[in-house]
């Protein structure tokens, strides 16, 4: 075991705060002080701490700084994982787990000294590059620098820069159309039992599933008329490796490429483990039958990791684009949301860092970019065109079915996985918002940054200098855009907005649609703090008169960068001798880039021909103010389909060949069985009058013995107080293990101040969303390394967190998840109502969907495998009957006191007296 460094180290938590000097005796000198002393050893000299941020948010003192074990962490090991507490830290250098939070500054020393360690070793894998790295971080003042510098020796030979260690990407031949197979049923069933191994259990349902999925896989009949399976499959039924038996074989057969796409980044990371029992990790020629693909702002750009790493960032953020290098050079993707960049990375660094050196703002100038033959985007889209199998999620593919730069690289056999969430990503995927924020970012794409700004942007002048001085009328069409662009909102819009002072015609509508939506809320959002919004109907004259204006202002901008791309498609046809390969890579990505927001445009000026006008019955129109922490971030006029998936199934379904959507919860569940109607019309299937598959596979979990619905029936709605100390009671009755689910994140914070101090001095850790500054990803990896810690959240932890075993024992909801009554609700509701025609009730029962979806969704966190047991808890005494169905059949609903219920939660599932219990309440009933 290495040495503990002689360096003082400071530990803060719920519970208290530690401090042990350089030197102490191993069996002591760790002594328990106040925050204010704690605060005067920080303001004094440099200490070791993990996790700054969470640190300072402890102590109340956001100025602290110190020596951040985990940012030695990430540059000792770029691109390995490790859970950002003292347990996560030990466990991955392989030292003992701290007993109690007072042995905590003892591990940070001992850590430290292994780090240290390391770096002296001559079998430290990461060693290349980080001598050249540390003299940068040197002179950025960086706190480990002068620390770590004894420990890494010059290198005999100069280090290569990143940019020139980075491997480049090969051209390859266009993959020939996929061969027209039938694949055979037992063939299939073969594959799947190669998958899942000898002496694997037989689960027949996943069978019948798997026998279900081959099917899309099938040549189509029809031109238009894709193959569409609907396949609900229970928790546990093994639906990963059912759909990947017949995807891997009709991939094998046939030479094409199968996508499978999920809602959250966690199924991605599972989908990338399970397919290693199909695929090898490379093929041969060193290609990769698999490849993960996200969206381009998931990726690092480098082009703005050089600018940032050049200058462009200054201060706390240049030694995080130092961080993110050595990264880099290790990484195997890029991915730095999600992939093996940690997610707490950013998090330590108190600006949005991270986002600033990917491509958020679609501004990539393809290969005029000098590092675009190693662009990590760039190989992942050229990867995914030769793959066997995409992994990607349900944006991506359908934004590459909408506007994908390659027409035969578009998805035509693909699997929805998480296919409950389909409709929500068709939703925002499909819809139209011309907002302050969204403008400004078109005016800076189009005229170029603003003077003040720092950074490598360039307007459309900059980008195409080449193509104007050779193309007169390419040249004045930028000139006309760029002039055409001024009318967009610039820097500083939002204060000209609050003073009345607008600038320019998007401007002057924007004030209009401020002023309209504050003179008619009434939802009482403004007192507390939230977003407020109002229909688009009954608009006043101003409000039309300010749209008109700002249709004509939108359409100038529009018709230039028209004439502009015909220009440059005119360029590539007659190409002058000066444009090589890179040149024409180069303008076919403007061109591509020009269509979108050529696109964009035109939407937007759909969306202002309607003001004061009669209303679209397929689109539902809405005007909002947005803000956060009572403070507006952005002002504007939104557009979303009424059924978003009509576009959907002529954009997604219409070219493909096969397509699955599969979920646990694909549909809702009454007294009467599963729904497949509404499943069907949520599917987009009726908008091309095709009777879609379907196939259900239970869940083979004892359900009935293995967890417990308690609804507690003595907590008064919209007692704070009462709330936190049952949250408090139940965490402690069931030694830690528990997801707390809200609604509402106000009061999940009132939750968390009021139970944090209590539940730390009992040694079960709370963590929280919005309330720890650590990313969702990381909380969910601390929870899950802890089985005493709990984790409270909102709707990203409802569908989005697998757990199994006993860190995850109990779910609390505070109250039933009714929907939030939006315009775009409330018309939704209303279409729901007008389509059941006579039927009384069509619009509860559209709520009841909803509802009943979210609690089979949070219900379906607490059992993950066959030995996972527990106890889903809801804080309601308004607990509907109707909507119990929600939860499995079988599984024991009981409503009691929460006294009756800590006895339950303290006893645990298969208890003797619980299963007494559930014996007498069967009889009873």
């Amino acid at each position: 075991m290495a040495d503990p460094i002689a360096l003082p180290a400071l530990h803060a938590s719920h519970a208290g705060t530690w401090l042990r000097e350089p030197g102490a005796p191993a069996g002591g000198g760790t002594r328990a002080l106040s925050k204010g002393e704690a605060v005067m050893a920080a303001a004094d000299t440099p200490l070791l701490i993990l996790n700054a941020p969470l640190v300072a948010s402890r102590l109340g003192y956001p100025d602290l700084s110190g020596l951040d074990l985990l940012e030695l962490f990430a540059f000792v090991h770029p691109a390995r994982f490790c859970v950002p507490t003292p347990k996560g830290l030990a466990d991955a250098l392989g030292l003992d787990e701290p007993i109690g939070d007072g042995d905590v500054p003892l591990l940070l020393q001992r850590a430290a000294g292994a780090l240290i360690q390391t770096c002296e070793s001559g079998e430290w894998r990461e060693r290349e590059g980080a001598w050249s790295t540390l003299q940068s971080l040197a002179r950025l003042r960086w706190p480990w620098a002068g620390v770590l510098a004894p420990a890494i020796r010059r290198p005999e030979q100069a280090e290569k820069w990143l940019f020139t260690r980075l491997p480049e990407w090969e051209e390859t031949p266009e993959r020939p159309q996929p061969g027209q197979v039938l694949i055979e049923e037992f063939e299939v069933e073969g594959r799947l039992e190669r998958l899942t191994g000898e002496g694997a259990e037989r689960r027949d349902g996943q069978f019948d599933y798997t026998r279900s999925a081959g099917r899309i896989f099938a040549p189509r009949a029809k031109d238009k008329r894709p193959h569409v399976l609907l396949a609900q499959a229970g928790t546990g039924i093994g639906k990963t490796l059912g759909y990947l038996a017949p995807a891997s074989l009709w991939a094998e057969r046939s030479g094409g490429t199968v996508w499978v796409s999920t809602y959250t980044k966690n199924l991605q990371r599972q989908l990338r483990q399970e397919s290693t029992r199909a695929w090898p990790e490379a093929r041969p020629d060193g290609t990769k039958p698999v490849v993960v693909r996200k969206g381009r702002e998931n990726y690092l750009c480098l082009l703005n990791l050089e600018d940032a790493l050049q200058g462009g960032f200054g201060g706390r953020a240049a030694i995080l684009a130092q961080l993110v290098a050595r990264w880099a050079a290790y990484s195997r993707d890029g991915d730095m949301i999600g992939g093996d960049l940690p997610g707490w990375l950013g998090t330590l660094f108190r600006k949005r860092g991270i986002a600033a050196l990917t491509d958020q703002r679609g501004e990539c100038v393809y290969a005029g970019c000098p590092h675009y033959r190693k662009c990590f985007i760039e190989r992942a889209a050229r990867a995914s065109a030769q793959a066997d199998l995409v992994i990607a999620n349900h944006a991506l593919v359908m934004v590459n079915a909408a506007r994908g730069r390659d027409h035969a690289q578009r998805p035509t056999r693909i699997v929805f996985d998480e296919g409950h969430h389909v409709f929500d990503a068709a939703d925002s995927t499909f819809a139209a918002a011309l907002t302050g924020a969204e403008a400004i970012e078109l005016r800076r794409w189009i005229v170029g940054p603003e003077r003040a700004s720092r950074g490598r942007r360039r307007g459309l002048s900059a980008r195409l200098a080449d193509v104007a001085s050779y193309d007169e009328a390419g040249g004045m069409a930028i000139e006309a855009a760029v002039h055409a662009a001024q009318s967009l909102p610039s820097d500083g819009w939002l204060g000209r907005l609050a003073e009345a002072m607008p600038d320019g015609p998007i401007e002057m509508l924007l004030a209009q649609i401020r002023a309209t939506t504050y003179a008619r809320d009434e939802s009482g959002g403004v007192d507390a703090g939230y977003g407020i919004e109002t229909e688009a109907a009954q608009l006043p004259g101003e409000l039309v008169e300010a749209a008109g204006h700002a249709e004509q202002a939108l359409a100038a901008i529009r018709v230039p960068l028209i004439r502009l791309a015909g220009r440059l498609e005119a360029v590539m046809e007659d190409a002058p001798d000066w444009l090589d390969a890179p040149g024409r890579a180069r303008i076919e990505g403007a061109r591509h880039s020009l269509a979108w927001r050529i696109d964009l445009l035109a939407a937007w000026e759909a969306l202002l021909g309607r003001m004061g006008g009669p209303a679209d019955p397929e689109f539902v129109d809405w005007l909002a103010v947005d803000r956060g922490d009572a403070r507006e971030f952005d002002v504007g006029l939104h557009r979303h389909w009424l059924d978003p998936m009509k576009p959907f199934a002529r954009v997604v379904l219409e070219p493909a060949h096969g397509v699955m959507l599969t979920s646990a919860t694909l549909t809702d569940r009454d007294d009467s069985g599963p729904d497949w109607p509404s499943a069907i019309a949520r599917s987009g299937t009726p908008h091309l009058e095709l009777q879609p598959q379907t196939a259900l596979a239970d869940s083979p979990f004892d359900y009935a013995t293995r967890a417990e619905v308690l609804i507690i029936t003595d907590i008064r709605k919209g007692d704070i107080p009462a709330l936190a100390g049952a949250y408090a009671r139940l965490i402690e009755a069931s030694d830690g293990g528990v997801l707390g689910l809200f609604t509402a994140i106000r009061r999940m914070r009132a939750v968390v101040s009021r139970i944090a101090d209590r539940l730390a001095r009992a040694g079960l850790p709370l963590y929280a969303q919005h309330v720890d500054p650590i990313d969702t990803g990381t909380l969910t990896d601390i929870f899950r390394d802890d089985p005493r810690a709990s984790l409270m959240g909102t709707d990203a932890l409802r569908d989005g967190v697998d757990v199994p075993g006993r860190s995850l024992r109990l779910v609390v909801m505070e109250s039933v998840p009714w929907p939030r009554p939006t315009i775009l609700h409330r018309a939704r509701r209303a279409a729901a109502a007008g389509q059941s025609g006579e039927e009384p009730g069509g619009a509860q029962r559209y709520d009841d969907r909803i509802i009943r979806a979210r609690l089979a969704q949070a219900f379906g966190r607490l059992i993950r495998s066959r030995e996972d047991a527990g106890h889903f808890v809801v804080l309601s005494p308004a607990f509907p009957t109707r909507l119990l169905s929600a939860f499995p059949p079988g599984t024991p609903v009981i409503r009691l006191t929460l006294e009756e219920a800590l006895q339950r939660v303290q006893k645990g599932i298969g208890s003797d007296a619980n299963i007494r219990d559930h014996d007498e309440e069967r009889q009873e009933s």
